[in-house]
């Protein structure tokens, strides 16, 4: 464990100096262009597994990792909570890797069992911003004990939070019809990140929302859906809680616990250049 908090040690202050390691690199330097900069950085360990044999182990820990950022006269924490692993050989580190951030999972469906067919027009329902921002907020790092807790969370940590925005649910019981959530069972719509994408795309009741182009036409409370291989098939979703400065996203999430995180994945470590998204404002006509 010395090692490894020697190695996190090192990390911080390697990134205020504005050398990072490989896979923080793009994080720092994106921040850059934007005209940002990190101000603080601190970092905390949390080993949940270890493996012996003779000289050699290996640990399985949770890294948590906080930024304060300066947004030219605004601050705000970026938080987020990364699964890790380290190789050790005789109590000194050998290597050390962050786990890649993906949601992909066996059920998958498609647009058309989420469509309402005999409505050509979307049906509004008031949408409580504040509430969806302020449960985020509130669960971002947690679980609340009312819903059931995913391996690949992000997809269902979202689905509660607009459903505490007012979003209301239909189709129970069919799993592949609607957006609900009963306890024992839940839609497609509700758990899995590409039926979420194409439901939101399709539905004219219950949650509805309006697909837009550009992430700079999202309020707090939107949804940020990233097919991260760009082939078709959405993987991971977030939910829009503040805006920078210059009007964009940040965003928090489940799966890799995030909260405040930039919009774009850039930094993340299932980043692809063929990364595609979909933006979609909650509750629009």
């Amino acid at each position: 464990m010395e090692a490894l908090k020697k190695y996190w040690e090192d990390i911080m202050k390697r990134l205020m100096d504005q050398q990072e390691e490989p896979w923080l690199e793009r994080k720092v330097t994106n921040l850059h262009e934007r005209g940002q900069q990190v101000k603080r950085a601190t970092f905390g360990v949390k080993p949940y597994h270890r493996v012996r044999y003779e000289n050699d182990s290996n640990i399985s820990y949770m890294l948590s990792l906080s930024l304060l950022i300066k947004d030219r006269q605004n601050y705000y924490l970026e938080e987020g909570v990364y699964p890790c692993k380290a190789f050790l050989n005789e109590g000194k580190l050998i290597k050390q890797v962050t786990e890649t951030e993906t949601s992909r999972v066996g059920e998958e469906r498609l647009a058309s069992a989420f469509m309402n067919k005999h409505q050509d027009q979307r049906l509004p329902f008031k949408y409580d911003r504040r509430a969806a921002v302020q449960y985020a907020e509130r669960w971002w790092d947690s679980y609340n004990p009312a819903y059931k807790h995913f391996d690949v969370d992000c997809t269902n940590y979202v689905s509660q939070c607009l459903r505490a925005g007012g979003a209301p649910m239909w189709g129970q019981s069919n799993r592949g019809r609607g957006w609900w959530y009963s306890g024992s069972s839940w839609s497609y719509s509700w758990a899995v990140a590409h039926s979420l994408r194409w439901y939101l795309s399709g539905a004219r009741q219950g949650l509805t929302a309006k697909e837009v182009t550009d992430a700079a036409l999202l309020s707090p409370g939107d949804v940020i859906c990233y097919d991260f291989e760009g082939d078709g098939r959405f993987d991971h979703n977030t939910i829009v809680v503040k805006m920078t400065s210059k009007g964009l996203p940040l965003v928090n999430a489940h799966t890799t616990n995030s909260r405040h995180r930039y919009w774009d994945y850039e930094d993340s470590t299932a980043y692809t250049p063929s990364i595609q998204y979909k933006f979609f404002k909650i509750g629009a006509e």
